[in-house]
């Protein structure tokens, strides 16, 4: 997944600065990760660079002056080329199934903890997600078909979670009877 890209998704929606960016990642439960304010400017700066967006300063009395971002023609269009990119399968990378390959030299015990530690920060994930996909934060349904696809988007985080908790409490319970 490309930062770069995430920006030029939500400035396509609308102008932002560099820390409305930030708030909208950071409160994002359907990015798998976070960026912090360095990686978010320093994209900015490269999508500045660039001819992607241009950079607006708004000043303000008392506060620092705003530095807003708008994608310009070059942006959209960049934008739009990975968007038409042939997208990459899920990625495997799962921490808990390289923490079990290795498990076995555990106690039954600290495998049983392990594993409902995943399984509550499974489910405290999936709480967030319904939660979102509720409120949805950050989505701009300028069409039906947009609050169609991120309608879905949510739906497919909420469904791989379910399936993850699936997992996990099906591995516990069949762990315990193993013995």
């Amino acid at each position: 997944m490309s930062l770069k890209h995430v920006i030029l998704g939500y400035l396509s929606w609308q102008p932002q600065s560099g820390y409305d960016l930030k708030q909208i990642i950071a409160d994002s439960e359907t990015l798998s990760w976070s960026a912090n304010n360095n990686q978010i400017y320093k994209a900015l700066v490269s999508l500045h660079n660039n001819q992607f967006v241009e950079k607006t300063i708004i000043h303000q009395d008392g506060t620092p002056s705003r530095h807003v971002y708008s994608i310009l023609p070059a942006g959209l269009e960049e934008l739009k080329d990975w968007m038409l990119k042939t997208p990459n399968p899920p990625h495997s990378n799962r921490e808990i199934l390289l923490q079990l390959m290795w498990s076995d030299a555990l106690s039954p015990a600290e495998i049983d903890d392990l594993i409902d530690r995943y399984i509550n920060e499974v489910g405290e994930k999936l709480f967030m997600l319904r939660v979102s996909a509720d409120e949805q934060p950050n989505v701009p349904n300028r069409t039906k078909r947009e609050a169609y696809l991120w309608q879905m988007i949510y739906k497919n985080w909420i469904s791989h979670f379910e399936l993850e908790l699936r997992w996990a409490r099906s591995l516990k319970q069949d762990l315990q009877e193993i013995g």
